[in-house]
C-alpha cells in the first residue's frame, strides 16, 4: 500500500522522494540567474552611480548607492573634452559598416550562390584570418599607412577596422544565404534579371536579418577598437573615443565622476543599437548557425 502511494505522489510531483520539484528546480535556476545577471551589471550600476556624483561623495569612506546630491559636472567636463572623440568614432563606425557590407555582401552572395572556384580555401583564409593576432596587423598598417600619409586619418582606421570586420560578415552572410532557396534567383532570371539585379532586388532583402546582424557586429567592432586606434593615430583631435577615453583618465585620474561618465557615454551607442536591432540579430544568427 505504501509503495503504491509513494508511486502516485511521484507521478503527480514528476520528482522522486528527496529530490526538489520540477518547479522547485526552475524557481531556483531563475534565482540562480537573476543572481548572475545582477552581478554582471553591477559595474555597469557603478559606472552610471559615479558619474552623477561629487568628488567628496567618491572618496568617502560610506558608500554612496544612488547619488542623491548628483551633479552633472562630470557629464560637462566629458562633452566639452570628448565630443570630439565621440564624432570620430561614429564616422569610423559608420564607414567601417558601409565598406564591411560593400566587400562581404558579394562575397558571401558569390560564394554561397555562384559556385565561385576556390570557395572553400577562401572560407578557410577568412577563419585564419581572424586567428592572426591584432598586434601583427597594426604594426602592418602603422607602416602601410605612414608609408601612403594616412596617419590621424580616418580611412586608414576604417580600413583597418574593416579587416576584423569583413570575414566575420561574409561568414555570417554565406551561412545564411546558403540556406536561400536557388529558385528565387531562378525565378528572377527568368523574368529578365541580371545577376547584379538579382543579387539587390532580390537576395539582399531576404537577407535582410543576415546583413543587420553583419553591419552592426562591423559597427561594433570599430566603435571598441583600441589596438588600431592607438596606433594609427598621433594626434589627439584625431582620436576615437577609446583612446579618448584612455588619455583622459591619465589626465584626469583624480576626477572620477567625469571619466565615468566617459565611460557611459561611450557605451550609449552600443547599447541602443543592440537594443534596437536585437530580434534581427537573434533572428540572423538562429538562421545562419541553423543553415547546412
Amino acid at each position: 500500500m505504501s509503495t503504491v502511494i509513494r508511486q502516485a505522489a511521484m507521478s503527480s510531483t514528476g520528482s522522486r522522494p528527496g529530490r526538489p520539484s520540477k518547479r522547485a528546480r526552475a524557481a531556483l535556476g531563475t534565482c540562480a540567474g537573476i543572481v548572475i545577471v545582477l552581478v554582471m551589471l553591477f559595474p555597469l550600476y557603478w559606472m552610471l552611480d559615479a558619474s552623477f556624483m561629487r568628488p567628496q561623495d567618491l572618496v568617502s569612506l560610506t558608500p554612496t548607492w544612488f547619488p542623491v546630491h548628483g551633479t552633472l559636472a562630470g557629464y560637462r567636463s566629458v562633452f566639452s573634452s570628448q565630443g570630439g572623440h565621440l564624432v570620430v568614432s561614429l564616422v569610423v563606425s559608420l564607414g567601417t559598416v558601409v565598406v564591411t557590407l560593400v566587400i562581404a555582401a558579394p562575397a558571401a552572395y558569390g560564394m554561397a550562390k555562384l559556385r565561385a572556384p576556390g570557395r572553400r580555401a577562401l572560407l578557410f583564409a577568412l577563419l585564419v584570418a581572424q586567428m592572426i593576432p591584432g598586434i601583427v596587423l597594426a604594426n602592418s598598417f602603422y607602416i602601410v599607412a605612414n608609408s601612403l600619409g594616412l596617419i590621424n586619418s580616418p580611412v586608414a582606421l576604417v580600413l583597418a577596422d574593416s579587416t576584423l570586420a569583413v570575414p566575420f560578415a561574409t561568414l555570417i552572410l554565406h551561412s545564411f544565404l546558403r540556406g536561400v532557396p536557388d529558385e528565387l534567383g531562378e525565378a528572377a532570371a527568368i523574368d529578365g534579371a541580371s545577376r547584379l539585379r538579382t543579387f539587390v532586388s532580390v537576395i539582399l532583402p531576404v537577407a535582410r536579418n543576415a546583413v543587420i546582424t553583419a553591419g552592426l557586429f562591423s559597427f561594433l567592432f570599430a566603435w571598441a577598437d583600441f589596438l588600431f586606434a592607438v596606433t594609427l593615430t598621433s594626434q589627439d583631435n584625431h582620436a576615437p573615443v577609446t583612446v579618448g577615453i584612455y588619455r583622459f583618465i591619465g589626465a584626469n585620474v583624480t576626477q572620477w565622476s567625469s571619466v565615468m561618465a566617459t565611460g557611459v557615454i561611450a557605451s550609449i551607442p552600443a547599447a541602443l543599437l543592440l537594443v534596437i536591432a536585437q530580434r534581427y540579430v537573434a533572428v540572423g544568427i538562429g538562421s545562419a548557425a541553423t543553415k547546412d
